[in-house]
């Protein structure tokens, strides 16, 4: 399958939550092939193509070479969104309303008079044991109101309190039992059965292509499934490829959490990555000291999305750094290590762009703002692989609602599976 923004778009619909891309991502690898193992069991020794998932986070990997250094392509799972709190109920002044809070950099503002549904998994008692329950109501039931423009001290701006000003409405009244009750309810499990539940907002206005040009591709989540999906694509595209040089092992890894700093059992700041790879290693037969020695021979494309520059803001841009949709991946620089880029990892992924046959942009971030980052600084030093960050450009970062290029999904995609492949010296 050839990564196209409607494909994307098709992803990016069905994966509300960081559980849900997991899912999705799951069922196109079982579909090509792959195997899921248990990070419990004990893994085969026999070469494969296989994949993880813990929580929100998935690895997957193809060990058909054998003992070879890696090349992955490290992305994240989560945006920022309005989460559910774990006493949610409100009455406030004839209104239901469930208590959210932002998660990571939400936009606030852009979330204001939005048709919401909710997403996310339960945590289900059944029996001695617990099971944990995807959740997915893609209807209508929240909606952060704004305030009139009437009740504003200027008529001008208004600044929105986390705390008091992003909780929505879900009726009028006090009839009817618990938000968590209506949830469990719809997911088919008895309430007084749930015993914890992760649950999120997401716009629902379906991705769509758009533009007098069809050029564009309006979404949610483009930071950062649109990385997601080509990473995905670029994996399996590798697998179907004939042509395709075997001197590496090629591994798609999807982190949780990044939105939020990547501290936790699973995000990138985790043991995740190096212990799936010290296991791939070993189940192939090799010692630790095989493990340690392909690690600076691997390579780690830390693949997020980039800011292209605004038309209504250009000053907001480095100078002599425009990037332009549909003009190709972006190559990030950082002095100060926001992005894990360096010499010699930025010459192997322009050298991947070239193999790919599309163009290379080169950002920078103004010096004096501050600077966003990514799961790359802190996978590298986490494994001490070489690592490049890059990324596909768009507008409105970290919105509800995210506008990127249509034609820079498949060169991203494209780009990225020349990565999993090229030769550099």
């Amino acid at each position: 399958m050839v990564a196209t923004a409607l494909g994307l778009g098709e992803f990016i619909d069905a994966s509300p939550s960081p559980f849900h891309v997991c899912a999705t991502v799951a069922i196109r690898l079982l579909d090509a092939g792959y195997t899921e193992l248990s990070e419990r069991d004990r893994w085969p020794e026999s070469p494969g193509r296989y994949f993880v998932v813990r929580a929100g986070s998935l690895v997957a990997w193809d060990s058909a070479t054998g003992l070879s250094p890696f090349r992955i392509i490290g992305a994240h799972t989560d945006s920022p969104n309005l989460r559910v709190k774990q006493h949610p109920d409100r009455l406030v002044a004839g209104w239901k309303v469930v208590a959210l809070e932002p998660y990571g950099g939400a936009w606030l503002n852009s979330w204001l008079d939005r048709d919401l549904g909710i997403s996310g998994r339960l945590s289900v008692r059944d029996g001695r044991s617990i099971t944990h329950r995807l959740v997915r109501i893609d209807e209508p039931i929240l909606r952060v109101p704004q305030l009139a423009i009437h009740l504003t001290d200027d008529r001008k701006s208004l600044t929105l309190d986390p705390q008091r000003h992003v909780n929505a409405v879900w009726g009028a009244g006090d009839a009817g039992g618990s938000f968590v009750g209506y949830v469990a309810e719809r997911a088919g499990v008895p309430e007084t059965d749930v015993l914890a539940a992760d649950l999120m907002t997401h716009d629902l206005t379906p991705s769509g292509v758009i533009g007098a040009s069809g050029d564009l591709l309006s979404a949610p989540r483009l930071d950062n499934q649109a990385s997601c999906y080509a990473g995905l694509e670029a994996l399996l595209g590798r697998d179907q490829s004939p042509s395709t040089p075997s001197e590496f092992l090629p591994v798609l890894v999807l982190f949780d959490h990044e939105e939020v700093g990547s501290t936790s059992d699973h995000g990138a700041q985790s043991n995740l990555l190096g212990t799936v790879l010290e296991r791939i290693v070993l189940a192939a037969g090799g010692s630790r000291e095989d493990f340690l020695r392909l690690l600076p021979a691997s390579m780690l494309a830390s693949a997020d999305m980039a800011h292209a520059t605004h038309p209504n803001y250009p000053e907001r841009h480095e100078p002599g750094h425009l990037i332009a949709v549909n003009g190709g991946p972006v190559l990030k620089v950082h002095p100060n290590l926001r992005y894990a880029t360096d010499g010699r990892t930025a010459a192997a992924f322009a050298i991947a762009c070239q193999q790919a046959g599309v163009p290379l942009q080169r950002y920078e971030h103004r010096a004096d703002l501050p600077c966003g980052s990514t799961i790359g600084p802190m996978a590298s030093a986490r494994t001490g692989i070489p690592t490049v960050d890059i990324g596909a450009p768009q507008l409105a970062m970290h919105s509800a609602r995210e506008l990127m290029g249509a034609a820079d999904v498949a060169a991203y995609a494209a780009a990225l599976q020349a990565f999993l492949s090229a030769v550099t010296s």
